[in-house]
């Protein structure tokens, strides 16, 4: 069972590599979403198509995106889950390029429930451990 939206795994990439460019660059453009995924002009423009008609983004005449309320809450809960995952990782002692890899593959496969469970031990432990801190 998936725990998120069923666009797939290629179109949450997609829409996460946006906000990623947004923060970033301060705008979204194909060919830097190309260049960040590794992937062809030509794989993008169809990507974007897709996306388009589903509603998750616009395009601009100058061929600037913005991504819609819909494609927002895709993006920004696959772009928390990587964040979050990836640091819980390095916590781990996990190498940063490994633990990075791993949140990209995980974040979209790991449940709702697992992934708040795994939140909420996280700021458990980090209570405790700045509570023993203290004593």
């Amino acid at each position: 069972m998936r725990s998120n939206s069923d666009i797939g795994k290629s179109a949450e990439d997609y829409l996460e590599s946006m906000i990623i460019l947004k923060e970033k660059n301060g705008y979204i453009r194909s060919v830097d979403i190309a260049s960040l995924l590794g992937v062809t002009k030509p794989s993008v423009s169809n990507a974007m198509k897709r996306l388009r008609e589903e509603g998750y983004i616009e395009m601009d005449h100058s061929g600037f995106i913005t991504v819609t309320e819909k494609g927002m809450n895709i993006a920004d809960k696959i772009y928390t889950r990587h964040k979050k995952l990836t640091d819980f990782f390095i916590s781990l002692g996990v190498d940063p390029v490994v633990a990075e890899d791993d949140a990209c593959r995980i974040e979209h496969d790991i449940s709702d429930e697992t992934f708040n469970a795994l939140c909420s031990h996280i700021d458990r432990f980090g209570k405790a451990k700045t509570t023993k801190k203290k004593l």
